[in-house]
């Protein structure tokens, strides 16, 4: 048996190994080959027993589908096509109605409708099935020859947008309530006790939900409301961000006309105790003084702070603890406390008659100050973001019978003609019907010359139009467009979580119920073995130890790293899957490149030339590319496109004879022409033994010799080779710089893959590797203790890209490979390898950074409060500092986050995407 397995939710090769591990302990199995992609199982096994191993990791195996069905009228009809089901071994689940048909397996959508169809039954093509994984067909191609890549038709920068996921089975949650870490693990475990949810990622920084799976959305938001908290649907790009900036923006303005209320209160009252205002219950002018100033207390804590007691008995009866929780706790316990002794100053002693209304006053202000701070910075998280969305007009020129009138966007569809002129950027992606200009699509390939276009040729949204008008036919729009799936890619990344945040998060799960046990643990030692005091002493600490270990700090310590390092990736042209990703690629000490198209240019050209006898360089080309203006070779279209700069004019060719192995020939303007490689020169006894330094100079330097006789005689002697990208050297340079050792990998002769290496700089070369050759390479790498990235383009580098570390896509390259990689390059420059692994680091480091500082400050916080100084310093940590101190660390951590957006990798030249040209 030979089982095929796609496989989903694998992102890196411990999750490989992790499977690997599981399926081996599986009877019956005769051998494994287990990719991020894949799985290649041969045996006598159960493929249920399969999937069920691999699904009981958290992946899944498998297809999932959700097909529309036509033809079932009743029950029997329901009941025929289950009965097919189950009898096809390639199906593990499956739910059937009258009108859809969702199925879990092995089966691709094809053999799936066949399937259906066998039984009798239809699925409308114009429904829109959803699969939610790739074809395994992807990596069926993989054994294509890497100089294949050559005869590839012109690379379109669309491609790059490959990587980014469908959105018909991605739904955007805007959130609210959320405080802090427990209360993003308390959503998450809400949302996925929905049915049929597959994953759900909350973002704390940008309080959104990205939910993936077959959903009612509604069952989403009800889950959540039940929670606790609010949810509501964002549809589109446009609306999420109106909606949160809407919604950013009251919530900051709001946390500061709280915090403003609560510290007009509480810095007076400080100020009075502080310079000597007595604090203390003496006398009933006291009482009703400080009376007075206790229901202003209540009052603010009412309407400043209502949220935070709402939101605590909301977690209270959902059993839980969150943020809000200890703040209620805090400033209730100082209020309460205070008013008992305001009410009944008989019940304590003497000296524990104080009150704290300035400490839940202050603590209130400070702590909504720091959020108000807090959300501000916050705000400037998803600019990178914002720069992508704005590069989209919000309008187009619609050409029909009405004529020429500008139309919202929402309104173009699928094959409508647009206007669009000098200065304009394009609305939608299309292709050129009319007119030639000049397009500026630095935005997407990173390009400073603008483009020449004319009809026939790909206009990408967001790209700039320079000179003349055009008219073109819309293709993609909506979420369909270039810049579209770009700015998903970078959404959903921006909402998964690295394993640090994994690790963030278990521990906000149990840090609240901890730091209350604490408090309760505090108060009890005081009451025990405190001196008197005792009852001030207990409420001081308990309280202290309430407000200081907040963790909004911690909640906020990875995902503001990685929203703020994900869109500054997007601003380089970096597209990254998700953020586990860059948390490997920060680790890599080892970058495999492959030569053709990723080294150099991926297009054959002629580079040098030797000219002998009287015969001159216009005439041997001309009549070469008169020879081969009919031929596909790729070597062929370097001639006759080096003809075609000089502005050679070309003749017909009469008697043209390809010999398979040799070259070609043929007659031109009554010449006989030989073209073709010493073999064929050695064929038709053409005398070459005084050019070999010329052939071996040619085969030094990396190029293939062509050997041309004109009329029985050694015409010339031309080099075509793929030439070096103009900045690879130095791209090399700076990856060597950082002490990581770079290897090409490549399918080329040795000769000729050792030229190239000496022009790029890199020591280490592979060659004549044969696709699943470069996959084993990088295995063997990895085996000997290497983190390895392998950057390619082509479908042969599939398999590579998919088995190393981290995989990166040239972003011009073919759509398998980007399919393959964790990481696109939108700009096809090497640089992007140097810039993507700086930004990786410079965001680990930050997330360390974070995570630290929230750590530290709750290891060494916690304790201050309760109070183990006191025995040193006969004095305790004042709520009122730990609520600044809880306020600081919230906003240290967003500001540090921030930080990343000023951060620049060392490219020379490399320069952010631009709002305008």
């Amino acid at each position: 048996m030979d089982i095929r397995l796609p496989l989903s939710k694998v992102r890196c090769m411990k999750c490989v190994e992790k499977i690997k591990q599981a399926l081996s302990k599986l009877d019956g199995i005769d051998s494994l080959d287990i990719t991020t992609e894949q799985a290649h199982i041969t045996g006598h096994v159960d493929l249920n027993e399969v999937i069920t191993t691999i699904e009981s990791l958290g992946y899944q195996g498998g297809y999932y589908h959700d097909l529309p069905l036509s033809g079932l009228s009743c029950g029997k009809c329901v009941s025929k096509l289950e009965a097919a089901f189950a009898n096809e071994p390639e199906i593990t689940q499956f739910e059937v109605s009258k009108t859809r048909a969702k199925v879990q397996g092995s089966l691709t959508e094809s053999a799936l409708i066949t399937l259906i169809e066998s039984a009798g039954y239809q699925v409308p093509a114009e429904a829109g099935a959803v699969e939610t994984n790739a074809p395994e067909a992807v990596l069926h191609d993989a054994t294509a020859p890497e100089q294949a890549k050559t005869e590839q038709p012109e690379p379109s920068p669309s491609a790059a947008a490959e990587a980014a996921p469908s959105s018909d089975n991605s739904h955007y949650f805007l959130l609210s309530g959320m405080t802090c870490a427990s209360c993003v693990s308390s959503v998450e475990k809400a949302i996925q006790g929905v049915d049929a949810v597959t994953a759900v990622s909350v973002n704390l920084a940008e309080r959104t939900a990205l939910v993936q799976g077959n959903i009612d959305p509604e069952s989403v938001i009800q889950a959540v409301s039940d929670a606790g908290y609010g949810a509501e649907l964002s549809e589109d790009e446009a609306t999420r961000r109106e909606r949160q900036q809407a919604q950013n923006t009251a919530t900051y303005r709001q946390h500061l006309i709280n915090a403003g209320l609560a510290l007009a209160l509480g810095v007076p009252l400080m100020a009075w105790g502080v310079f000597g205002g007595s604090m203390m219950i003496d006398s009933a002018t006291s009482q009703w003084a400080w009376g007075t100033i206790g229901m202003l207390t209540l009052a603010l804590l009412i309407y400043c702070g209502g949220h935070f007691f709402r939101d605590a008995w909301k977690a209270f009866l959902h059993h839980r603890a969150s943020m809000d929780t200890l703040v209620a706790l805090g400033t209730g316990a100082a209020w309460f406390y205070s008013m008992f002794v305001v009410l009944k100053p008989d019940w304590f002693p003497a000296q524990a008659r104080h009150v704290y209304f300035e400490a839940s006053a202050m603590i209130l202000g400070l702590i909504t100050l720091g959020h108000a701070l807090e959300a501000k910075a916050r705000g400037r998280t998803s600019r990178a973001l914002e720069k992508l969305i704005d590069l989209q007009p919000q309008t187009a020129i619609l050409v029909d019978k009405q004529g020429e009138r500008e139309v919202p966007l929402a309104d173009i569809q699928p094959g409508m003609v647009l206007r669009l002129r000098p200065g304009a950027k394009v609305p939608v992606d299309g292709l050129i019907e009319q007119g030639e200009s000049y397009l500026d699509e630095s935005m997407l390939t990173g390009e400073p010359v603008p483009a020449h276009k004319q009809p026939g040729d790909k206009l990408h949204a967001g790209t700039i139009n320079q000179s003349g008008s055009l008219l073109f036919k819309a293709e993609q729009v909506g979420n369909q467009t270039l810049l579209a799936r770009i700015i998903g890619l970078v959404r959903q990344a921006q909402s998964s979580k690295p394993e640090l945040a994994k690790m963030a998060d278990t521990i906000s799960a149990i840090f609240v119920p901890a730091v209350m046990i604490i408090a309760i643990v505090t108060a009890t030692l005081w009451y025990y073995f405190g001196p008197d005091p005792v009852s001030i002493y207990m409420l001081i600490t308990a309280t202290t130890v309430l407000i200081i270990a907040c963790p909004c700090a911690l909640g906020l310590a990875t995902p503001m790293s990685v929203t703020v390092g994900l869109g500054r990736a997007a601003e380089y042209g970096i597209l990254i899957r998700h953020a586990d990703a860059m948390q490997l690629a920060a680790n890599i000490d080892t970058v495999v490149l492959d030569k053709t198209g990723t080294l150099t240019e991926g297009k054959p050209v002629l580079t040098h030339s030797h000219y002998y006898g009287d015969h001159t360089e216009h005439a041997v080309l001309a009549l070469a590319a008169s020879l081969e203006q009919g031929a596909e070779h790729p070597l062929a279209k370097a001639i006759v496109l080096a003809a075609e700069k000089k502005g050679l004019s070309l003749q017909s060719a009469r008697d043209f004879n390809a010999q398979t192995g040799y070259g070609v020939s043929g007659e031109v303007n009554g010449q006989r022409i030989l073209l073709g490689n010493r073999a064929l020169m050695e064929k038709e006894n053409i005398a070459i033994s005084a050019h070999q330094d010329d052939a071996h100079s040619l085969a030094d330097a990396g190029a293939t010799a062509i050997f041309i006789a004109v009329d029985g005689e050694l015409a010339a002697l031309l080099g075509i080779s793929d030439p070096l990208r103009s900045d690879s050297k130095a791209a090399v340079e700076r990856l060597q710089a950082k002490r990581i050792e770079v290897i090409m990998l490549t399918g080329d002769t040795e000769r000729t893959a050792k030229a190239i290496a000496r022009q790029a700089g890199i020591d280490r070369v592979i060659a004549g590797v044969l696709p699943d050759g470069k996959s084993e390479q990088v295995a063997k790498l990895q085996q000997s203790g290497k983190h390895v990235a392998m950057v390619g383009d082509g479908i042969n580098d599939a398999p590579a890209l998919a088995k190393a570390e981290i995989g990166i896509a040239m972003g011009s390259g073919s759509d398998v490979a980007i399919e393959s990689a964790q990481l696109t390059l939108v700009r096809h420059s090497l640089h992007g390898v140097a810039d993507a692994l700086e930004l990786s680091s410079a965001t680990l480091r930050n997330m360390k950074q974070n995570l630290f500082g929230a750590f530290i400050y709750n290891t060494l916080g916690i304790p201050l409060a309760a109070g183990i100084l006191f025995p040193f310093t006969g004095s305790l940590l004042s709520p009122v500092i730990a609520g600044a101190a809880m306020a600081l660390s919230s906003i240290t951590v967003v500001s540090n986050a921030n930080r990343l957006r000023l951060f620049r990798p060392g490219s020379q030249g490399n320069t952010p995407l631009k709002k305008e040209a």
